[in-house]
This record gives C-alpha cells, sequence and structure tokens, in this order.
C-alpha cells in the first residue's frame, strides 16, 4: 500500500525553472516546452526511470463473493514493528463468547485491574474504594443485627424485602445478545506460567503464511463461526486483499498527533479508533476500551473529528472544540494503546 506520492513532476518543473534562471534555455519558450515534455516522457511509467512502488493490488468481483459469502473480511494492520495480515468478522456474541475462567489468576487480567503484588504500594484509588467497601460491609452487617433482635417484623416490610429481591434477580438477568468483533486470535500460554494463557493476535507477514495457517489444523478463535470450514478449504493467497476499508495504520497516529492541530488526519485517526476498539474486545484488553470508551477524551477526539469530516454547519463549531484538545496529551494515550495491542500480537511467518 503506497503511503507517499510521487513528486518527481514537481522536481521537474523545479528542474525547468532554474534552468530558464540560469539562461540554459533562453533560446526560446517553444525550446523550453519541448525540452520539458521530453523529460516527463523519460521519467514516465512507460520509461527507463519508473517507479519502484509496486502497483496497488485490486479486489476482483471473484474475490469480494469469497469474503461476503463467508461474512469474513481480510485485514492489514501497520503497526511499529511491522506490517501483517489477519481476518475479522461480527458474529452475535451468544455464538462465539465464552465464559471467563473462574479460576483466573493475576496473569489473566489487564494491568489496570490486577490487584497489587506484596510490598507492591497500592494505587490510593484503589485502597480508598477498598476502604468505604470495607465500612460499608459493616454498616449492612450492624444493620443486619438490628433486624434480627427485632422479633416483630411488619408485613409491609416483609413485602418489600420480597420486591427487591426480584429486582436484583432482574438485574442478574444476562443482557441481550450484540453483534461483537472476533480475530484470528489464539490462547497464548505466558512466560511466567504456561499453564495460564492471554489472547493474541495472529499477525502474518505475508498472505501467503495467513492462507496456509488458515489451510492447517491449528486452532483459533475464528474456528467456532459458521462456513469456517470452507474458508479453510478454499482459501489462497490470492484471496488476501484487504479492502481500503479495512487497511488501518497504527503505526502513524502518535506521529500525526504531535505534528499539531493543523496536520491532523481525520480519516487515519477515525480508522485507528475503530479497529483498536475491536481489538480491545476481541483481546479482553480493559485498559485500551477504557481509554476509548464513551466519554473519553479520546472518544471526544473521535467525535469532533466525525463532526468535521461530516461537513455539516457543525463542522465550524467542532474545529473550534479541536483546537482545545491536548495533542501531546492525545499522543501519549494512543502511544499506550498501540503499545498493549502491539505487546498482545503473535507475529507469524
Amino acid at each position: 500500500m503506497a503511503r507517499h506520492r510521487s513528486d518527481k513532476s514537481e522536481d521537474v518543473l523545479d528542474g525547468a525553472d532554474d534552468r530558464a534562471d540560469e539562461g540554459l534555455a533562453s533560446d526560446s519558450a517553444e525550446e523550453l516546452d519541448d525540452d520539458l515534455d521530453d523529460q516527463l516522457d523519460d521519467e514516465s511509467p512507460d520509461g527507463d526511470d519508473e517507479d519502484d512502488e509496486e502497483p496497488a493490488v485490486r479486489r476482483s468481483a471473484k474475490i469480494d463473493a469469497f469474503w461476503e459469502k463467508a461474512r469474513v473480511d481480510p485485514v492489514e494492520i501497520a503497526l511499529p514493528s511491522g506490517v501483517g495480515y489477519t481476518l475479522r468478522a461480527y458474529r452475535m456474541s451468544d455464538t462465539v463468547e465464552e465464559d471467563e475462567p473462574e479460576d483466573a489468576t493475576p496473569a489473566d487480567l489487564d494491568d489496570s485491574d490486577r490487584e497489587p503484588a506484596d510490598g507492591e504500594p497500592a494505587d490510593e484509588d484503589d485502597s480508598a474504594g477498598r476502604a468505604k467497601e470495607s465500612a460499608a460491609s459493616s454498616s449492612r452487617r450492624k444493620r443486619i443485627d438490628e433486624d434480627s433482635d427485632d422479633e416483630d417484623l411488619d408485613e409491609e416490610d416483609l413485602d418489600e424485602s420480597d420486591e427487591d429481591l426480584d429486582e436484583d434477580e432482574e438485574e442478574d438477568e444476562e443482557p441481550e445478545p450484540e453483534e461483537v468483533p472476533v480475530f484470528l486470535t489464539w490462547d497464548r500460554p505466558t512466560e511466567s506460567n504456561p499453564a495460564v494463557t492471554r489472547r493474541a493476535l495472529l499477525l502474518f507477514r505475508t498472505p501467503d503464511g495467513l492462507a496456509e495457517f488458515v489451510r492447517s489444523d491449528e486452532a483459533s478463535h475464528l474456528d467456532v463461526i459458521e462456513d469456517w470450514d470452507t474458508v479453510r478449504a478454499e482459501i489462497t493467497a490470492d484471496h488476501v486483499v484487504p479492502s481500503d476499508e479495512d487497511q488501518y495504520e497504527l503505526d502513524l497516529v502518535v506521529k500525526n498527533l504531535r505534528e499539531g492541530h493543523d496536520v491532523w488526519d481525520s480519516e487515519l485517526l477515525i480508522k485507528a479508533g475503530e479497529v483498536c476498539r475491536d481489538l480491545g474486545h476481541a483481546l479482553r484488553l480493559d485498559s485500551v476500551m477504557n481509554a476509548l470508551s464513551t466519554g473519553s477524551p479520546l472518544d471526544e477526539l473521535d467525535e469532533v473529528l466525525r463532526n468535521i469530516e461530516s461537513g455539516r454547519i457543525g463542522a465550524f463549531f467542532a474545529r473550534r472544540r479541536l483546537r482545545r484538545i491536548g495533542s501531546q496529551q492525545a499522543a501519549l494515550a494512543w502511544r499506550s494503546i498501540i503499545g498493549k495491542i502491539s505487546t498482545s500480537v503473535d507475529w507469524r511467518d
């Protein structure tokens, strides 16, 4: 995927102007035009100095039909460590989600959720929260003791207790199924304890490597979706052609944010937010989900950029809001997100 435009035409124009200034092409304006045309012809794609960039691979109608039938899409993700290919599908949560293991250890949890180890200073907010919880528990125990000493309970109080229990049961009901992202991931054993696993994203540096893995017998979390056996049997490297919407350049996000508001790339940042929300959910990265959750500073940035891209009347006010967002703070927050995702990648081939 080409990321930079060729500046050869501009160089040619500049070179011709310089020679005109130096008197090297002062015979006539007609001779200058002929000379310029010759240089442009020499550096055209048909000349000897053709561009080294490989032409972009286009998706054929046959490839589109293959992925539409399977309801799976190839995805290209560029990270600081390289560019890789993977697969993503969207399915209802009740068909693909797995229950968390009951014997989860701190290594299973995100760093932001784990308990402090012995001798490690606890976070002040966590300490205060545990203190409040302890005080609340003591208060509840005290009320229970007082209620147990009261032998004459009114029927009205009993009815209210039953209603409270019914409300609690309703709150405990399972949420409605929703559409969730599923990537080509697997449970990777941790180095400290092989018995404990954490989810990792499988990224392949070449389409051939991705196709070869899918055709193999190795397990992944996409095994549970329907039509996966068909994808496994028919996929080839020629099928691994991500659409423009499924190409994400996370390696450029931090650099772009540090350059300042005037050059922020709305499409780059909006697409980064979309794929990182999906990856945060698929990889069970709570810190990533929290950083991009509704109402967070990065979510506000995303909303402002979308309003600007819309071109509606609200775009003017969105640009004013954009000026109030700190570029360095946004860059640091995104650097943390990309770092979390990078450590959860399992590079193949």
